[in-house]
């Protein structure tokens, strides 16, 4: 693989360590949070999830600057936006300033699941495509890790321990910033947007540098070939007939990936451990096991997703799910608290295989390249829509019903998205974007 490839990549994908440790560190703060503001349960759950609702409007508001100012301007904006966002929330004298804080870092986050793994699918040779856009859900999984590590490791510095925990993320959204003024433009965007013929093909020389100049031109000639095809047959809409079936796909792979209950449990993780008898401190540190176990079978994703094919792992993450959900609430309405430690560790396996290391990815290829930010947009912003309604209203949940009927909900969604799977999931391993533009049927 050329090693620029790889870097451009990375640094693209940074995005995503800041988006696992922004949403996860504030587990480590949310309890100290209700005490220091004396929160009501539903005030609790808004502060929770505002950082959720300035990803939803990131999310859905993301293409736009990624089609106007390109992907490399906005990957940039993302790293200043998570700055603000860390420094307004270490720096809160009170909730609504906080909320104003986490949402703006949000806003980052959203704007970085649209644009981040879009940009590598669009810079990545189809038969590294996978591994390389699933670096994005690597590095949210390890960002996920250093979150739980840095709480537990901040948790005894005293009373404003939570403020050092949001705090801290302004260093490395400094460092990613940084290093975004690196990356070359996207050639798609370049050429379905811009119609910059020679810059483009001068970025795809240096992704391909062995590749003879005249077959670099022949790449440039079938992605803009594509374009044009597209832009001839469809009346510049998104919202057609024609997207039908990439617009369904993406909404469904976003709702049954919230509907997993992946979020509440990242999120609430003490609180549940808490719930078996746990302590406190053994909770924290339980906490971390999860992110232990996300990053170890993240690997494992992205090693297999190249290799079995999309396809392939959302079976096995839905076998998973179904297995693992289903033996916590079983042990909740039993009373054998034991195994649920376990059985949540079994869940985030099958997440990381699954739902984890597929979504960036498949959402990313799915589209035709005029399409691609807006349908972008639109996964991920019903993704943050369903994580956002998820992590307010789960306290309420699991106030109003025994804890083992909502993990029975959860487990009863992935029996669905088993059946979807099997009867609507297309395979996209191995083709190029255009490849999987006709597909889908849009020529």
């Amino acid at each position: 693989m050329n090693g620029r490839i790889f870097f451009w990549s990375l640094t693209s994908a940074l995005a995503g360590f800041l988006f696992g440790f922004d949403t996860v560190v504030i587990s480590g703060a949310e309890k100290t949070i209700q005490a220091l503001w004396g929160l009501s349960p539903g005030l609790h759950g808004i502060a929770m999830a505002s950082a959720l609702y300035g990803t939803v409007v990131g999310a859905l508001l993301g293409s736009w600057p990624a089609d106007r100012f390109g992907r490399k301007a906005t990957l940039l904006w993302i790293g200043i936006l998570y700055f603000v966002g860390a420094v307004g929330s270490g720096w809160a004298p009170n909730v609504t300033i906080f909320i104003i804080a986490r949402v703006i870092g949000g806003l980052g986050i959203g704007i970085s699941t649209v644009v981040a793994p879009m940009y590598i699918s669009e810079i990545a040779p189809p038969k590294h495509r996978g591994q390389l856009a699933g670096m994005f859900q690597f590095n949210i999984v390890f960002g996920i890790l250093i979150a739980y590590v840095s709480n537990a490791m901040l948790s005894g510095i005293g009373a404003d321990a939570w403020r050092w925990m949001l705090g801290v993320a302004a260093f490395p959204s400094l460092l990613y910033t940084a290093f975004c003024f690196g990356l070359p433009e996207s050639p798609r965007w370049l050429l379905s947007r811009k119609g910059d013929r020679e810059a483009a093909i001068e970025v795809l020389q240096r992704i391909e540098p062995k590749t003879p100049k005249a077959q670099i031109a022949a790449e440039a000639d079938e992605i803009m070939a594509a374009t044009t095809s597209e832009q001839k047959s469809s009346s510049g809409h998104f919202w057609t007939m024609r997207l039908r079936k990439p617009i369904l796909l993406a909404i469904l792979i976003a709702f049954f990936n919230q509907m997993s209950g992946i979020n509440a449990i990242l999120y609430f993780a003490p609180r549940i451990f808490e719930l078996t008898g746990l302590g406190a401190k053994a909770a924290l540190l339980q906490s971390i096991g999860i992110g232990i176990t996300n990053l170890i079978f993240t690997f494992v994703g992205l090693w297999l997703i190249d290799r079995l094919g999309r396809r392939t792992l959302l079976y096995i993450g839905s076998f998973g799910y179904i297995a693992s959900l289903g033996l916590v609430a079983w042990a909740f309405f039993t009373g054998h608290f034991l195994i649920v430690p376990v059985c949540i560790f079994a869940f985030i396996a099958a997440h990381a295989i699954g739902q984890g290391a597929v979504i960036w990815v498949f959402i990313s290829e799915i589209f035709p390249n005029r399409h691609r930010a807006e349908g972008q947009s639109l996964g991920c912003g019903t993704h943050w829509i369903f994580a956002a309604l998820l992590t307010t209203f789960f306290p309420k949940m699991v106030s109003a019903f025994p804890i083992g009927y909502v993990f029975s909900f959860f487990c009863g969604m992935m029996v669905l998205q088993l059946l979807w799977v099997k009867t609507m999931v297309p395979e996209t391993k191995g083709a190029t974007l255009e490849q999987i533009q006709r597909q889908m049927g849009i020529e």
